[in-house]
């Protein structure tokens, strides 16, 4: 089962992902993650990356797109994957349909979460994290038993530093002029479940399990 989830920050890709992830055991890939995870172990491409990182440049495609591939020949991916973050633009979406091809792994489905902006606004400000153990918690939909202080570890929680309106405003307008074209690209193809993901987890994760189910 090879699916790709999309959406804006703060439409629930996160919690989505280990509800797919204890469902169906298939690893999610966070392209973020991995970058790092490629940069942390020195691995070539990881040194690749981060000469660009040092220089304050962005990673470009072909590395990111051999990462991608190398990562979805690993063991764990024998039943599939659930690809987050990738691919962000047309171009890493029609180059990924080769890799893709080339490794015998194509995309089966593709889930848009989708959330009006209000509602992400109220979720993407409200989110704290613990910056030890990286829980997450939300001041009136997830609060901690004791305000400021993380239920597992005891730390004090912080609010990320994008996490404001003004950030949130920024990465829409980037999410709205790179990636809504990718989802308007596998729309086309017939992959794409729109799913409104201001409603309950188990409402939206009912919808995904629908939407899994007709993958043959």
């Amino acid at each position: 089962m090879n699916i790709l989830i999309m959406g804006p920050a703060g439409a629930g890709k996160g919690t989505m992902s280990d509800l797919i992830l204890q469902a169906y055991d298939i690893p999610h890939i966070s392209t973020g993650d991995m970058l790092r995870e490629n940069v942390a172990n020195g691995t070539e491409l990881g040194k690749e990356a981060k000469s660009y990182m040092d220089a304050g440049k962005l990673v470009p495609d072909d590395v990111i797109n051999a990462m991608v591939e190398k990562r979805l020949q690993e063991p764990d991916c024998q039943k599939g994957y659930l690809l987050d973050g990738f691919p962000r633009t047309l171009v890493q979406a029609k180059a990924f349909e080769e890799i893709a091809a080339k490794i015998g792994k194509p995309v089966e489905a593709v889930l848009a979460l989708e959330v009006d902006f209000e509602i992400l606004k109220e979720r993407v400000t409200g989110r704290r994290v613990c910056p030890k153990c990286g829980a997450i918690y939300h001041i009136s939909n997830f609060p901690p038993k004791v305000e400021g202080v993380c239920d597992k570890c005891g730390s004090p929680l912080k609010q990320r530093a994008d996490d404001t309106v003004e950030k949130l405003t920024q990465r829409m307008k980037e999410y709205d002029a790179s990636t809504k074209p990718v989802i308007d690209f596998y729309d086309e193809k017939g992959l794409v479940t729109h799913l409104d993901a201001s409603q309950k987890p188990d409402v939206v994760f009912g919808r995904i399990k629908e939407a899994l189910a007709k993958i043959d």
